[in-house]
């Protein structure tokens, strides 16, 4: 089970030919047939399970210019922008809201970390500034843990993630796209090293482009057709409370992540603390992840789970290349870890005494899909002409969502790429070029 997300109806109609064929009903994909549509492109949207099912419904739901790597600011920047103005454009309400984010640390390193980024802040204008160990303490209680200092960025917040997608869904379908649930798309139709169309269990839709936002699946969606793409998904946990008191819109420390929700609940998380679930895949694509595997080795605890066995990094999925592996898996959605979702309420409430009987309302888990340098893929693919991939966004997705959505509109339509495209080439994962290691 995963949260309780805004239902979208399908389509009844699959179009037998439109411009683009959008395969994945996620953040990145809703956004971009939102940003196709807005240009007079016509726009089918292909997902095998319903609108936000895997991982944009189970995010933390941040969006932030704070922390990012340098590679991603131009595009954290558009997408911030573009968050702003969207329930205008499309008539309803995404929960985004800048409420600022609330850092603190008691770990030095950490701390000089967040100060050495200030530069960063200071070249692309980000309004962020740190905070002594007083003003850390007066925004997240030291019941648990002695601050040494904070971080507080003013201008960034949180959409919800139950109603981010859907509403991108819907905003497209307002533009003339059709929306097609419980539609996998099985496989690409190529004529003369061009997309021609997609087959998806309900039938062909002819197209002269395709958008790959397939999330953790897209990799295995690839390979049939000779495209490698390098990715591995860790799982992570999250919790969502009932509501409760306000303790602060969009908290973070090493001990939880809280994000406060529209209706006064809490979604509860502990940053970096993941599963690495060791898959074929993982195995096939370990060299290009070695650097990463090193640097983040403290954070993650490796592990074997179903995802050897099933979903799209499993035996089955690399060494077979069934068309139908995608329906059979309607919705890739782990539970959440017993032992983390423990560790989550039990530090929440050491910090806060006055919500010590504070019960889930719902937990779950999700497979993060990431590449090997932590940037997202989004990029035209060299080996098929009209094939545009959006994904490996690496818990990033979310809150860059709206700008790699435009940023995919621009590649298909031709148009000037809103923000360099060059640090997101799938190219730069190939050839064995040196992989430098996102610093957030």
């Amino acid at each position: 089970m995963g949260p309780a997300i805004k239902t979208v109806v399908s389509d009844e109609k699959l179009p037998s030919a439109v411009d683009v064929v959008v395969v994945g009903g996620g953040i990145v994909g809703t956004a971009s047939a939102y940003y196709l549509a807005k240009r007079g492109l016509s726009v089918a949207l292909v997902e095998k399970g319903y609108i936000g099912c895997e991982q944009s419904s189970r995010t933390w739901g941040w969006c932030r210019q704070q922390n990012r790597d340098r590679r991603e600011m131009p595009l954290a920047i558009l997408a911030m922008n573009l968050w702003d103005g969207l329930a205008q454009e499309i008539g309803m309400d995404l929960g985004f809201r800048r409420t600022g984010l609330v850092y603190t640390t008691d770990d030095e390193d950490m701390l000089a970390g967040w100060e050495s980024w200030l530069t960063v802040a200071e070249e692309f204008g980000v309004n962020t500034y740190m905070l002594t160990a007083r003003e850390a303490a007066e925004r997240i209680p030291e019941n648990r843990s002695k601050w040494v200092g904070g971080l507080h960025s003013v201008n960034d917040g949180k959409a919800e993630p139950e109603l981010a997608a859907p509403v991108l869904a819907e905003g497209a379908r307002a533009l003339g796209a059709t929306i097609h649930q419980g539609c996998a798309a099985r496989s690409l139709e190529i004529t003369n090293g061009r997309v021609a169309g997609v087959v998806t269990e309900r039938g062909s839709i002819r197209c002269d482009a395709v958008v790959c936002a397939g999330g953790a699946w897209a990799s295995r969606f690839l390979r049939p057709h000779g495209v490698t793409f390098p990715q591995a998904s860790v799982r992570q946990t999250a919790v969502r409370t009932r509501p409760i008191e306000n303790l602060g819109e969009v908290l973070y420390c090493p001990d939880f992540a809280m994000t406060r929700r529209l209706d006064g609940s809490y979604t509860m998380a502990i940053s970096g603390r993941a599963t690495l679930e060791i898959t074929p895949q993982g195995i096939r694509f370990s060299r290009q992840f070695m650097p990463q595997f090193i640097k983040r080795l403290k954070a993650v605890e490796f592990g074997i789970g179903r995802s050897f066995i099933s979903g799209p990094e499993s035996i089955g999925a690399l060494l077979s290349n069934d068309p139908l592996i995608f329906e059979k898996n309607r919705v890739l959605g782990p539970g959440p870890m017993p032992r983390l979702l423990a560790k989550i309420l039990k530090n929440v409430r050491e910090t806060y005494p006055e919500v010590a009987g504070i019960e889930p309302d719902s937990a779950w888990g999700a497979y993060v899909d990431s590449t090997p340098d932590a940037i997202p893929v989004i990029s035209p693919v060299e080996k098929i002409g009209g094939l545009v991939l959006a994904a490996g966004c690496s818990g990033h997705g979310f809150g860059l969502g709206p700008g790699i959505g435009h940023l995919v509109a621009d590649f298909v339509n031709n148009d000037t790429p809103s923000v360099d495209p060059r640090p997101f080439s799938l190219n730069r994962l190939l050839g064995g070029s040196k992989i430098e290691v996102g610093s957030i």
